[in-house]
């Protein structure tokens, strides 16, 4: 059976949010009262145990970016109850982040720590720094970092592990869809429109991987 969808000719229906609100009904005032406003003992340790966080950014249109960020446990710093430190390490020099922060200074940070469910969240305001001090606390094997993203802490929360327990993400029988999928030298020969064997660009980036430290 065809689907009665089509991109750009009838897309589906758009809801208000009174809408949703509606349909979800509100929160529990046990939930309402987990958001704080600044990073308590809980959630710094949390950081400091986390080796990968999703940082979210957008431009002065409101298109959104998630951009991955990791390095060894605890690399993003808490400065103080108010204030986070990211290191900005060497990567595509796309510098989508930077530049949706100067145009918009929101930022949304989603930190993860293996085999937990849990997931900790920050919102705030940020912006760039080359600050030496802060820059010389993100050391990492005698390398310091570029550039740093100085976050303002707005609200802070633990989010529930439902999300994690449905993906099945800890799971090592997970692994197993990574076969599913071409690898990345073939996505991206495909995608670019290069005339070269996919190994040849798994190679490399299997080199640039061992040069990270």
């Amino acid at each position: 059976m065809t689907s009665s969808y089509v991109a750009n000719e009838r897309r589906p229906r758009r809801i208000s949010y009174e809408e949703v609100r509606a349909r979800l009904g509100e929160p529990e005032a046990m939930i309402k009262a987990k958001v704080h406003d600044r990073v308590d003992r809980h959630g710094h340790r949390f950081i400091a145990h986390s080796p990968f966080v999703a940082m979210a950014t957008a431009d002065a249109t409101g298109l959104p970016d998630c951009s991955p960020r990791g390095d060894y446990p605890g690399f993003v710093k808490v400065l103080d109850e108010r204030t986070l430190a990211i290191p900005d390490r060497p990567g595509n020099k796309l510098a989508d982040s930077f530049r949706n922060l100067a145009e918009n200074d929101g930022i949304g940070l989603m930190f993860v720590v293996p085999g937990l469910r849990e997931v900790f969240r920050v919102n705030g305001r940020a912006y760039p720094t080359d600050e030496p001090d802060v820059l010389a606390r993100m050391r990492t094997e005698g390398k310091e970092a570029e550039l740093a993203i100085i976050v303002e802490v707005a609200e802070t929360f633990f989010h529930c592990g439902r999300a994690l327990v449905r993906s099945r993400l800890w799971d090592p029988a997970s692994q197993a869809l990574a076969d599913e999928l071409p690898s990345a030298g073939e996505i991206a020969t495909e995608q670019m429109g290069l005339d070269l064997d996919p190994s040849v660009l798994e190679d490399m980036l299997e080199t640039s991987y061992r040069q990270l430290y």
